[in-house]
């Protein structure tokens, strides 16, 4: 099969498109022909080798790689002893997160345990749909249902997600692919959204049902916002640490990227919880999200899409930043027409496409 390998360490130019063994199957497990391919940050983190993560977290790495974990495919083969999966079903998910393997989504086909896929929604294609999985099961385990109980190495205490209805929620970089997922479902869950993004970002997220819009290019959202019940900020690092002061006494700090956050004491003083997880592959919830797209409650949106020989240049577009949902890579002459065309808004339809 074609997949996209890197052999070093190193910027996108070292990601190939070049011949890689077809994967097989083991028990639990289904074999996937790829027709669409999400980009993640942990895919960019694993081709640069993990160097914002201190020396003693970053996992040992046997060449060569193929990155990526979010897919969208056709299923063509399923192990014995797999049940609700048979050859022909259209499948996404994404695939044994945060480990990774020789078989992963920059490729034509991927083998995948039974238990990382759900069914795709037919309201939508494929290229939305394996722009969902990471961003979204990111947004649903942060806000609605955290869904195992693995250990976090940044905190001592398990995640816990808070009741939202009728709760004032920030989100900041509210159009990237976590930020407008997590507008969406906080809205879903009852509460009031403040959006913030750039300027760019306000109609699409008004759209999404944001309640309200704060362009960071002219404002900081910490200047003007306070009292709300929940920050979520998609975009963190060390600057999370400001949004303390926008905060009520008993309400929460969700930073998605949580390297870089210093003010745990400042946090516990001001009566602000500050919690984070790592997102982990799950299939049921994933099906759970499914049905919220199925239905158009939930919209995904692509900023453009790149023919999986072209990796590179979607790497290089990522860098870019200022991201409005997410980037896809094209597999295998995917067909980019949702299957009901009438499920799928003006806010997600059609992508831009690149190299094509």
């Amino acid at each position: 099969m074609k997949a996209i390998r890197f052999h070093e360490f190193g910027a996108p130019d070292v990601l190939r498109y070049e011949d890689a063994p077809k994967p097989g199957i083991k028990p639990g497990e289904v074999l996937v022909r790829v027709l669409a391919a999400g980009i993640n940050p942990p895919d960019w983190y694993l081709r640069e080798g993990y160097k914002a993560l201190p020396p003693e977290w970053r996992p040992e790495v046997a060449f060569p790689v193929i990155p990526g974990s979010d897919v969208s495919g056709v299923v063509v083969a399923v192990a014995d002893d797999v049940q609700g999966f048979a050859p022909g079903d259209e499948a996404f998910g994404m695939i044994r997160f945060p480990s990774y393997g020789d078989s992963l989504g920059y490729a034509e086909y991927v083998s995948a345990p039974a238990s990382d896929l759900a069914i795709k929604p037919r309201a939508i294609d494929h290229v939305h749909a394996a722009a969902v999985p990471m961003s979204g099961l990111t947004a649903w385990q942060f806000l609605i249902d955290l869904g195992h109980d693995e250990p976090n190495p940044l905190q001592p205490d398990r995640h816990q997600p808070v009741p939202l209805a009728g709760k004032w929620v920030l989100v900041n970089g509210a159009a990237g692919g976590v930020g407008h997922l997590a507008v969406q479902l906080a809205k879903q869950q009852g509460a009031r959204v403040i959006a913030v993004a750039s300027g760019r970002h306000e109609n699409f997220l008004d759209d999404l049902g944001a309640d309200d819009f704060i362009d960071y290019t002219k404002t900081a959202a910490e200047d003007v916002v306070r009292d709300v019940d929940l920050v979520v900020d998609a975009v963190g690092g060390p600057t999370v640490d400001r949004f303390l002061r926008t905060i009520r006494r008993g309400g929460a700090l969700f930073p998605i990227f949580p390297l870089g956050f210093a003010s745990q004491d400042e946090a516990a003083r001001l009566g602000v919880t500050v919690s984070a997880t790592q997102v982990r592959s799950n299939g049921a919830q994933l099906a759970e999200l499914g049905q919220l797209l199925q239905s158009g409650a939930v919209r995904v949106a692509v900023d453009s899409t790149y023919p999986l020989s072209q990796a590179a240049a979607a790497h290089e577009r990522a860098a870019d930043g200022h991201i409005q949902g997410k980037i896809v890579l094209t597999v295998g002459g995917a067909d980019p027409r949702p299957q009901d065309a009438s499920a799928v808004s003006s806010t997600t339809w059609p992508p831009r496409t690149v190299g094509h």
